[in-house]
């Protein structure tokens, strides 16, 4: 399956790099962002091999809306052999990853680049 970029939208913006698709989430990730989001979200993930990165460094506000697509992500990725990792530093959501215990699942990456420059199987920390 050939996956064209989305176009630069409000709330999200979505490019190749180094093998993976990169999500890259931006402003406030509340419910309106959401239903914008989801469907490049499930188009990125449709494959089993499927290797995406979200990036959440330029949001500003995130909220169970934006949980919930982290959820998603994850769900549709752990049935193959494709990858999902999460870039994050922003505090207030590294808490609410930890509070829901989604950091567990899905282990924050400080930067982008350590993002897409680890092996597979290392996770990343914040």
């Amino acid at each position: 399956m050939r996956y064209e970029p989305a176009p630069l939208t409000r709330h999200l913006r979505v490019r190749q790099d180094r093998g993976h698709t990169v999500l890259e989430f931006r402003g406030e990730i509340d419910i309106a962002a959401a239903a914008e989001i989801v469907p490049h979200l499930d188009m990125a993930t449709a494959e089993p091999d499927a290797r995406v990165v979200i990036d959440l460094t330029r949001v500003e506000f995130f909220d169970c809306s934006g949980l919930r697509l982290l959820y998603r992500a994850r769900h549709r990725t752990t049935d193959g052999p494709g990858s999902l990792r999460l870039v994050c530093t922003h505090a207030l959501t590294l808490r609410m990853l930890r509070v829901t215990g989604l950091s567990r699942l899905l282990p924050p990456w400080p930067t982008l680049d350590a993002a897409l420059e680890q092996p597979e199987s290392a996770p990343g920390t914040v």
